[in-house]
């Protein structure tokens, strides 16, 4: 399983906030993931308000 972060980010940084591996990554202006770093946690679909984060 792998998640993506769509369009709707917005950047507000809850997301990265919340990981706790890290693998979330601020770049111009919205957030990505570092499938590297990913675990599957789901913890950034929970956290994200807008629900820009998705299952792949």
């Amino acid at each position: 399983m792998a998640y993506k972060i769509t369009d709707e980010c917005v950047g507000c940084g809850t997301c990265l906030d919340s990981c706790p591996n890290e693998a979330i990554i601020e770049a111009d202006d919205v957030c990505k993931i570092d499938l590297e770093k990913c675990q599957d946690c789901g913890v950034c679909i929970d956290s994200c308000p807008t629900g820009a984060i998705i299952e792949e």
